[in-house]
């Protein structure tokens, strides 16, 4: 029987100030995401839409999720495997397209992981688990655009 998780948390406006949503211009579109355990994340609209640029907003979250996701199957498929990573950084791209109507979509996330290994031999296995990964990751099978990855492996330097 597959186990199902739930989860759940708060989104808070926080942004209605004196007059709310009187007009399109009136009101800051800051907001609070909390949950159990983790510090609060300031949110906001992305400042294409009028949103905070020094708060996180929905869509980088969304390409944040996707690098997490692949990040932390990486990591594991790695260890089980015996290849150690001893440093691991992504530099994601996500496209979106805003549409006639005023809505969007995303057309693609592209992942750009950096790894490094600890030893020459363990390269090619440690490139091809990337695939591995994505077939794995919880979000990337969620979502309904590509994701590709364009990973860059870097062998250690004593």
């Amino acid at each position: 029987m597959p186990k199902t998780h739930t989860y759940e948390l708060c989104v808070t406006w926080t942004g209605a100030g004196d007059t709310g949503t009187t007009s399109y211009r009136a009101y800051s579109r800051a907001h609070e995401i909390t949950a159990t355990g983790p510090a609060p994340l300031p949110g906001s609209a992305d400042p294409s839409f009028r949103g905070d640029p020094e708060r996180w907003n929905p869509e980088q979250l969304l390409v944040t999720s996707l690098a997490q996701c692949h990040m932390l199957w990486y990591l594991s498929l790695c260890a089980n495997a015996g290849i150690v990573v001893t440093a691991y950084t992504d530099n994601p791209r996500g496209t979106m397209t805003e549409t006639a109507d005023g809505g969007g979509h995303f057309t693609e996330v592209v992942l750009r992981p950096e790894v490094t290994v600890a030893g020459q031999e363990m390269t090619d296995r440690a490139t091809a688990l990337h695939e591995a990964a994505h077939k794995l990751c919880f979000i990337a099978r969620s979502v309904n655009f590509p994701v590709r990855h364009e990973p860059v492996i870097r062998i250690q330097h004593v």
